[in-house]
């Protein structure tokens, strides 16, 4: 379980995070929401110790996340950045394959989990190609499989950071994201994803972060935060909210 209390960042003389409070639970996804320059991504470094924190502890597993060594920690928690960059040629099996470094399961053991993660990824059909010739769109799903493999099979103890996963994504390949992400969640793992589409956060996170200006305007169920009001004060878009016809979650609306 990851857990942060009162966080504060700065940089400079600007104040650009605080005020931020959570636990993210196993078995829960959670997502960060609000606009650009929010604090979105800068809360995300502070989660994975990128960043240094002015004020507030952040806790793996209730150990400040500081105490832990690399590796350690790497078989615990795992991170997918905004953008992930890669200068050589290699294989894309074996992109993922580097999720599994920080594990000794052995090779054989290894090759399963590369296995299942591209497929749950939906990139097992990329194996055998070479990761410099793929799409934008690829790419971020075999950083993802990456990730996967790295936490793999996502249970309880495992914690997943996510910056923006379906940024390069077409529709259908958004879904088959966070419904990866979902299952992983529900083996176990706590899952903290930054997005900025309202009705997919509205439909696989179990409890959404909105942030404004560096603060917490609120963190609840989707039902809960996703309502005119609150999109309206921070997003400054006017909406209508109404329930999803066949599965009942929050559906957003532009005016």
């Amino acid at each position: 379980m990851l857990r942060v209390d009162n966080l504060q960042v700065v940089r400079g003389r600007e104040t650009v995070l605080s005020g931020v409070s959570l636990a993210l639970q196993p078995g829960e996804v959670l997502g960060v929401l609000g606009p650009n320059g929010a604090g979105k991504s800068t809360l995300l470094g502070a989660l994975c110790g990128e960043l240094a924190v002015a004020q507030g502890n952040v806790f793996l597993h209730d150990r400040p996340l500081g105490q832990w060594s690399g590796p350690e920690r790497a078989r615990r928690l795992a991170v997918l950045p905004q953008v992930s960059t890669l200068g050589f040629a290699f294989r894309v099996e074996e992109v993922v394959g580097m999720g599994r470094l920080p594990h000794g399961s052995g090779v054989a053991r290894d090759a399963e989990i590369i296995s299942a993660a591209l497929h749950a990824a939906d990139a097992a059909h990329l194996r055998d190609r070479s990761y410099l010739a793929l799409s934008g769109g690829e790419r971020q799903r075999v950083h993802l499989a990456r990730v996967l493999a790295q936490l793999w099979p996502g249970e309880a103890g495992a914690t997943l950071l996510l910056d923006e996963p379906t940024s390069a994504l077409d529709p259908l390949h958004q879904h088959t994201t966070l419904q990866a992400v979902r299952d992983f969640a529900d083996r176990g793992a706590a899952v903290l994803v930054i997005l900025h589409d309202l009705n997919l956060a509205a439909r696989y996170c179990d409890r959404i972060l909105l942030l404004q200006n560096g603060r917490p305007y609120a963190l609840d169920t989707p039902q809960r935060v996703l309502q005119p009001e609150g999109v309206k004060a921070v997003f400054g878009l006017d909406v209508l909210v109404q329930p999803h016809p066949e599965r009942g979650h929050p559906l957003i609306i532009a005016r």
